[in-house]
C-alpha cells in the first residue's frame, strides 16, 4: 500500500481495517490512524486496546446513515494501522504530530482512534495554522498539572489553550470539573456547554452557537471522548461520569458540525475490557455518522 511521508512508516497495518476495507493512500480522502497508548490513564486503563476493538466492531455495524443519506462503504478511506508507540509520551506525540502533518499536507483528513485523550494535543499540533477545537467530553481537562505531570489525559486541553489560544476551544457535554479548571476557563475564555445547557436548549441550538463562535477560524478539529456519553450508553470508558449525553444528542451535534472546514477528528478513551463490546459499537456508530456527515456536506480536504 503506497503511503506518503516517512512518518507513516511508523504504522503497523491491521488485518481488519475500519469499515472492513481500506483503499490505497493516494486514493483516499480520509486516513485512519490508530493510537494504542494509555500510559497516563489514572482510573481505568485499557484504551490502548481500543483501536483493535473498534475496528473489529466496525465489521459488524451497518454503514448507511439516515441522517446524511450516505453509505460509509462508498467513502474513500485508507486505514494505515496503528502507530508504533513508545513509553515516552513526548516521543509518541512527536510521532503522531509528524504523521498528522503528512496526512494533512497530502490534502487528506486524519481520523484518529485512541487510545487516551492526549493524542489530541499531538494531532492538533500536526495540523498547524488557523485551527479551532471542538471537544466532546465530560471533563474540561484543563488542570495545569496532575500527579506531577504537566502533560497527560487530564491536562492536554490546558496545554492546547496555551498554544493555540483559549478562544479557539469549545468543550461540549461538560459535567465534571475542578474549581481550578472552572476558574481557568472563565478567566481565559475557554467556552463550554454543560449537559444541562444542552438538555435545556437542544442540539440544534447548541450546534448553531458553536458554529457561530468558531466561524472566524478556517479549520476545525473535532475530538470525542466517549465519556461524554452517559455510562448507560458507554460503560466501557476510562473515567465514566453520570448525568451524561445520550447517544442521539451527541450524534446530532457532531453531525451538524462535521461539515466544510473539518480538518481532522479523533475518538478516544474506549476501554474494551470494562463492558461486553457496547462502547466500541457506539464508537463505530459515532465515527460512521461523522464521516457520513462530512462526506455529505462536501468537506474541504485541501486547506493549507
Amino acid at each position: 500500500m503506497p503511503i506518503r511521508g516517512d512518518s507513516l512508516a511508523l504504522y503497523t497495518s491491521r488485518e481488519k481495517p475500519l469499515s472492513g476495507r481500506s483503499l490505497d493512500f493516494e486514493q483516499a480522502r480520509y486516513v485512519v490512524l490508530g493510537f494504542p497508548y494509555d500510559r497516563t490513564s489514572t482510573y481505568r486503563r485499557g484504551s490502548a486496546m481500543a483501536p483493535t476493538a473498534i475496528r473489529e466492531a466496525s465489521g459488524n455495524i451497518e454503514t448507511f446513515s439516515f441522517r446524511s443519506n450516505v453509505d460509509v462503504e462508498e467513502i474513500a478511506i485508507c486505514d494505515v494501522g496503528d502507530l508504533d508507540v513508545v513509553d515516552d509520551l513526548a516521543e509518541t506525540l512527536r510521532r503522531l504530530e509528524a504523521s498528522v502533518r503528512d496526512v494533512h499536507g497530502a490534502g487528506k483528513i486524519p481520523i484518529l482512534i485512541g487510545g487516551e485523550h492526549t493524542l489530541t494535543y499531538g494531532a492538533v499540533r500536526g495540523l498547524g495554522g488557523d485551527v479551532a477545537v471542538v471537544d466532546f467530553d465530560a471533563h474540561l481537562d484543563l488542570r495545569d498539572q496532575y500527579m506531577g505531570s504537566r502533560l497527560s489525559h487530564t491536562t492536554h486541553m490546558r496545554r492546547l489553550a496555551e498554544e493555540i489560544g483559549p478562544e479557539r476551544i469549545v468543550e461540549v457535554g461538560t459535567r465534571a470539573v475542578s474549581k481550578g479548571e472552572l476558574e481557568y476557563a472563565r478567566d481565559t475564555g475557554v467556552h463550554f456547554y454543560s449537559t444541562l445547557e444542552i438538555r435545556r436548549h437542544g442540539a440544534e441550538k447548541i450546534s448553531t452557537l458553536i458554529a457561530q463562535r468558531l466561524s472566524k477560524f478556517r479549520k476545525r478539529y473535532i475530538t470525542i471522548d466517549m465519556d461524554v456519553l452517559d455510562p448507560a450508553y458507554a460503560p466501557g470508558v476510562g473515567n465514566p461520569e453520570g448525568d451524561g449525553l445520550e447517544i442521539g444528542a451527541l450524534i446530532d451535534i457532531l453531525t451538524m458540525l462535521a461539515g466544510a472546514g473539518l480538518a481532522g477528528l479523533d475518538l478516544v478513551e474506549v476501554c474494551p475490557g470494562y463492558d461486553t463490546g457496547i462502547t466500541a459499537a457506539q464508537a463505530v456508530k459515532v465515527i460512521f455518522e461523522a464521516l457520513a456527515a462530512a462526506e455529505g456536506r462536501g468537506v474541504e480536504a485541501d486547506m493549507a
